[in-house]
């Protein structure tokens, strides 16, 4: 993926934060964009500004949770460009709060969001992109809590610990076909993540179902916050090198090492 310009990307969540700021970073490359939202409204902004700023760009209105949208945004994204090279499944939910306190539509919402978007993503792109035989790649966005585990952040650490594994297995399985994958796993970053309750659907309890985001919920998530433009960034430099992982924060690094003396020392025990 180093030569992209006329490649084409599908970007999920993308009309705000980490995905609209990848889109305009890709655009800056000659790529040609898929934005899709659950918001519409954010959804058409988004469209507008970059085609204001040369893109060729459109968007769709997407529901990640519900495969057959998934389906439906593959079919327009081929039918308007005719491929699909790059997929980022970076549309995510957050719901704060110790994990004896989490609701089972708090799971439920969380998982259909964070985990089975994904998993759509990738059961409805990859055997197009394997068939059309163009190579291509998939972008993930996880989260540091998806390496390291914290506190007031269950659901969310559940999900993003497996589109961790989803990533990885992407990049063995799509190796024969030139399809590489790599996951982002930020620490803070200057997105509205912790208003993303607002597009909690009725079924779940709808956006008054969730408790309001509070000074006891912001020690879940750790590091600087970075501005999201440099994040976009990092990501577009990261699918040109192949790297499988993003880490975004220097600060990442002590805490991964104390995992890792973890399971060193568990490896001591071990038959």
């Amino acid at each position: 993926m180093k030569d992209l310009a006329g490649k084409v990307a599908v970007i999920t969540g993308g009309a705000s934060g980490i995905g609209y700021a990848t889109a305009e970073s890709l655009a800056r490359e000659g790529v040609r964009l898929v934005l899709a939202d659950i918001e519409q409204g954010a959804l058409d902004r988004a469209v507008a500004q970059l085609a204001a700023s040369g893109a060729e760009v459109i968007g769709v209105r997407t529901d990640v949770a519900d495969r057959a949208a998934v389906e439906a945004l593959a079919d327009a994204a081929w039918e308007r460009f005719g491929a699909v090279h790059i997929v980022f499944n970076n549309a995510g939910v957050g719901v704060f709060g110790p994990v004896h306190e989490m609701s089972h539509a708090d799971w439920q919402w969380t998982v259909n969001v964070n985990l089975w978007g994904p998993v759509h993503g990738v059961e409805v792109f990859m055997p197009r992109m394997i068939g059309q035989n163009q190579g291509g790649h998939f972008l993930f966005t996880a989260s540091f809590a998806g390496l390291i585990s914290n506190r007031n952040l269950a659901p969310y650490s559940v999900t993003k610990a497996a589109v961790v594994s989803l990533a990885e297995c992407v990049a063995k399985d799509g190796k024969p076909f030139n399809i590489g994958a790599s996951v982002l796993c930020p620490m803070r970053v200057a997105t509205a993540i912790d208003e993303s309750h607002r597009n909690r659907p009725a079924e779940f309890g709808g956006p008054e179902a969730v408790k309001p985001y509070t000074d006891r919920d912001s020690g879940a998530l750790e590091g600087r916050t970075l501005d999201v433009k440099a994040v976009g960034d990092m990501v577009v430099g990261a699918m040109r090198r192949g790297d499988l992982y993003i880490i975004t924060h220097k600060e990442t690094e002590i805490f991964l090492s104390r995992r890792s003396g973890r399971l060193q020392e568990a490896i001591a025990h071990a038959v």
